[in-house]
């Protein structure tokens, strides 16, 4: 159900896409924060649909497309506007374009195991791999509005480096388990299990 809260809380990250990007067009510090304030918001909720889906058993198919839809694009739009922005300039284009590139590929194997009803477990270094990306973004919007004794341009290039080391482990550990089914090795036990889930006929 599309008004459920957990999928409200995706529609929400989305919604705020719009205004995250045009505060790029506003000069002065206070844009800044309230562009890192909205992004901090956006991914709490992250966090939030998939608790209160798990808490109140609205787990959906609806909710499973939403979450990494909302997620993606979140991500995407704003690395793109950092970039167009200079807000990311230099060697630091390299890991941006690494998370990018990322999430289509992933975004990609998810969709075609989704067909074969096979599904792709987050794991422990992937949530830290997000973690640390949304971070780095997160410090990269405020920039040098921040504290002028905190080096924050800095400390989000460097967050983004390390996120995109982390992206390239997950996106070869996802890569690997995938390999079989990419290649038609994982279709027949899929076959099987379909024939097998097939309820019996009561009139014999």
């Amino acid at each position: 159900m599309i008004t459920s809260l957990p999928n409200l809380l995706s529609l929400s990250r989305i919604a705020a896409i719009p205004v995250l990007l045009g505060l790029f067009f506003l000069d002065g510090e206070l844009a800044r924060w309230v562009a890192g304030a909205i992004f901090f918001v956006a991914c709490l909720t992250d966090f939030l649909d998939g608790y209160f889906a798990r808490v109140r058993r609205q787990q959906t198919d609806l909710g499973r497309l939403l979450d990494p839809i909302a997620d993606k694009l979140l991500v995407a739009a704003t690395i793109f506007m950092l970039v167009a922005f200079d807000r990311v300039t230099g060697l630091a284009i390299l890991p941006a374009m690494v998370i990018l590139c990322r999430e289509i590929v992933v975004s990609g194997l998810r969709e075609f195991l989704a067909g074969l009803s096979i599904s792709m477990p987050v794991t422990r270094l992937t949530k830290w791999k997000t973690a640390i990306q949304m971070a780095a973004i997160g410090v990269l919007l405020i920039g040098d509005a921040g504290p002028v004794f905190i080096p924050m341009v800095e400390i989000g290039e460097v967050g983004l480096w390390i996120a995109a080391a982390l992206t390239f482990i997950t996106g070869y550990n996802y890569l690997r388990a995938s390999a079989k089914h990419l290649t038609g090795a994982g279709v027949a036990p899929k076959s099987r299990a379909v024939k097998e889930a097939k309820p019996a006929n009561p009139l014999g």
